[in-house]
């Protein structure tokens, strides 16, 4: 079988968990907030920014994520975005990208100071997902 070899030691981390945010995108807002407020017998909050809305999955700890309807919001049966743990910095694992197969589609991107970075790719399979990291 052909592959990637693991880098050396020193570029490994271990993660608690590998998914550290995700989005689901809606075209009906609405509906989809009321979806999931009913099924799990939650009040999520929202937020609406001129361009995007956003509710979020109640999470102390943990998980969380959104349903989001704007933009390049486009519900489908391709899946949901996955935000994966990028660890301390995104940087560590978005240059091993390309040499394993894949493609940046967008490079490591200020959030905000609170809620850190993202970068987004396509991997070897074609699939899109996101990296995050607090650096």
């Amino acid at each position: 079988m052909g592959g990637v070899t693991s880098g050396s030691k020193k570029d490994k981390e271990n993660f608690k968990d590998y998914v550290s945010w995700f989005e689901i995108p809606a075209v009906n807002f609405q509906q989809a907030v009321d979806f999931y407020n009913y099924i799990y017998g939650i009040e999520m909050e929202k937020n609406f920014d001129g361009n995007y809305a956003m509710a979020f999955f109640p999470a102390n700890e943990g998980i969380g994520g959104a349903i989001v309807a704007g933009p390049g919001s486009t519900p489908s049966d391709t899946g949901p975005l996955i935000y994966l743990n990028g660890g301390k910095d995104l940087n560590l694992i978005l240059k091993k990208v390309e040499k394993a197969g894949g493609r940046i589609v967008m490079t490591k991107t200020l959030i905000s100071k609170e809620s850190g970075y993202f970068a987004i790719f396509i991997d070897s399979e074609g699939n899109k997902l996101a990296l995050h990291s607090k650096k």
